[in-house]
């Protein structure tokens, strides 16, 4: 989630018990809920050690217990160094570790359920993980916590009360965006209609609670076989909970579809005059020779590990020489997607330019012997 959002929840986390640990409680709440972030300052050692450390290691077991230790120390420092008010008991370090430990943990499981997701294990495992229920940035939610802290300001009772409410309705947007998530799911067929092959290897995707990526090359077909499905996944929308980017990756495309379950064509039951799928858009994912050279390259490597649905473009010019471009569908069907902002540059010959990029997407420039010319993040 954003930044916003996660500071909202933190100080509405203060209007609870958790707030009467005593003074400094909610300053370490508040840190907390944005500690795990604090990887944004790779960004100084270029794009490429962003991407590299981004939700990793911060966002993990280790990471959790670190920050919230660590969080726990500069407010308890913090408070003995320059508050100097005798009133109110202030929190001790165990207490404000508890907290600040809880924040850090908060942070984490608000994050899973976003379609961008987390690597929830880094260190011990590398893995993206998502439920892809949530965009980035929800907008009702981030209205009702500010709503529940704006308003019952007057008493102590009705600030919590007011928490407590607010919570209640966060927990109950989640809940409304997974039943929601679910029932996208369950539509695909329909709206898909002939275009969606059948799985590969004969079982349907496996449905986890959980997405993980990248998928182990176990799980990818053999180059060339029948065309199947590899994967079904459903993006969450900005402004209704109720709008879903549909895609079907198979073993040569990716299939995306937008539908709404508000739609009343979607309670009817199906006719033979339907042709709902041809609102699909095909997006061909076939890895020509320049695209396996291209992902031989170590900025590549690195996206590749990043992108969930990567998309390859190559074209080749009239001295032989490639350019392979690589983009994440997920950004272009998660219509609540977080929206690329970085612009990168070119490097020289045969160096890397990563120092500023968008790291949603990757060009590789290859000689005609398949040597890599360049590569930089952006378009």
């Amino acid at each position: 989630m954003d930044n916003v959002t996660h500071t909202l929840v933190g100080l509405t986390l203060a209007r609870t018990r958790l707030g009467r640990a005593g003074r400094g409680s909610t300053l370490a709440l508040v840190l907390a809920s944005n500690a795990p972030d604090i990887d944004i300052v790779t960004i100084a050692g270029g794009t490429s050690a962003y991407l590299h450390w981004h939700r990793g290691p911060t966002h993990g077991p280790l990471g959790i217990v670190g920050l919230g230790l660590a969080t726990a120390g500069i407010v308890w420092l913090g408070r003995r160094l320059f508050d100097k008010r005798a009133g109110g008991a202030a929190a001790s370090f165990a207490r404000l570790a508890l907290i600040s430990t809880l924040g850090a943990l908060v942070h984490v499981l608000m994050d899973l359920p976003t379609s961008y997701g987390t690597r929830a294990l880094s260190p011990f495992s590398w893995h993206w993980f998502a439920e892809d229920w949530m965009p980035i940035v929800d907008i009702y939610l981030i209205a009702v916590l500010a709503a529940g802290l704006f308003f019952g300001r007057a008493s102590d009772a009705m600030r919590s009360q007011n928490a407590k409410l607010a919570l209640a309705l966060m927990l109950l947007d989640y809940g409304v965006r997974g039943v929601a998530h679910h029932e996208a799911i369950a539509l695909a067929p329909r709206a898909f209609g002939p275009t969606l092959p059948a799985p590969c290897g004969g079982d349907p995707p496996a449905s986890l609670p959980v997405e993980r990526w990248p998928l182990p090359p176990a799980a990818l077909p053999e180059p060339g076989a029948h065309r199947c499905l590899v994967d079904l996944a459903a993006m969450p929308g900005f402004l209704s909970p109720f709008s879903w980017g549909l895609v079907a990756q198979t073993s040569n495309s990716y299939e995306t579809f937008d539908v709404d379950l508000l739609d009343a064509r979607y309670r009817r039951p199906p006719n033979d005059g339907e042709v709902l799928w041809r609102r699909t858009v095909r997006y061909p994912n076939v890895w020509p020779p320049a695209a396996l050279a291209a992902a031989r390259a170590p900025l590549t490597r690195l996206f590749l590990g990043f992108s969930r649905f990567p998309v390859v473009r190559a074209t080749i010019d009239g001295s032989g020489a490639a350019t392979v471009r690589w983009s994440d569908l997920r950004f272009a069907a998660s219509r609540g997607g977080p929206t690329p902002g970085l612009a990168g540059g070119r490097g020289r010959d045969g160096g890397i330019n990563a120092s500023a990029g968008n790291f949603f997407a990757v060009t590789v420039r290859l000689a005609p012997d398949g040597r890599v010319l360049d590569e930089t993040f952006g378009r």
